[in-house]
């Protein structure tokens, strides 16, 4: 989609200032669908979209088409709930796995920053969430079912709850903790510290508190 230079008087478009547009309701609907986005406020919305309105060589429409292939293509994992293009996904398919070992993460971001360290061996579950009354979010809006399923099957020996360190993270934690021991499994909660290179002055109480109780024996010590 390339917008003709001579609706605007023969200026360059890139120089029109979005104000012009304001009075249009599919800018306007433009600018929502973008600040729905995370971290993306009023003004990054704004700038969005000027730059897709005014984006040479059918840039925008590339991009509608890359997000509207995406949206039919990727699907739900119908094993651990990641996103996936194959059903089951590539780690769930991967026999060389550690399928004893199930790592409960919040989204699928989690799963690829958890992947990325190339450490952990073991399969992941997503819940895609937290428990959230306030917002009327409770298990059975998450996967907790499907995770319940998969454990009951049987061959699980340890859960690794790796949501985030919020307010959030932490019920979904206890409530994982209080569903899942008494199915005779192993529930552990990553530990949260102090990240590499950063200073305690830097660090909230939360994250001081998780660092001194998930503190672990020096080599040789």
């Amino acid at each position: 989609m390339e917008c003709d230079p001579r609706a605007h008087g023969g200026r360059d478009p890139r120089n029109v200032s979005l104000a012009v547009l304001t009075d249009s309701p599919a800018v306007e609907h433009l600018i929502g669908a973008l600040r729905q986005l995370p971290g993306v406020g009023k003004r990054s919305a704004e700038r969005l979209a000027l730059h897709l309105l005014t984006a040479p060589g059918g840039e925008a429409q590339a991009l509608c088409d890359a997000i509207a292939q995406a949206c039919r293509k990727i699907k739900r994992c119908s094993i651990c709930c990641d996103l996936a293009e194959v059903d089951p996904c590539s780690i769930c398919a991967d026999d060389r796995r550690d399928r004893s070992t199930v790592c409960v993460v919040e989204q699928p971001s989690g799963a690829m920053a958890i992947e990325a360290g190339g450490v952990y061996r073991g399969v992941y579950h997503v819940l895609h969430g937290v428990l959230n009354p306030l917002a009327g979010i409770g298990p059975s809006e998450l996967t907790v079912d499907r995770l319940l399923e998969r454990v009951k099957a049987g061959g699980v020996k340890e859960v690794i709850v790796a949501t985030n360190a919020t307010a959030e993270g932490e019920a979904t934690a206890m409530y994982l903790t209080r569903r899942i021991s008494p199915l005779g499994v192993t529930v552990s909660r990553i530990a949260h510290g102090v990240p590499m290179g950063g200073g305690l002055e830097f660090a909230d109480g939360l994250t001081l508190q998780h660092a001194i109780e998930g503190r672990t024996a020096l080599p040789g010590a």
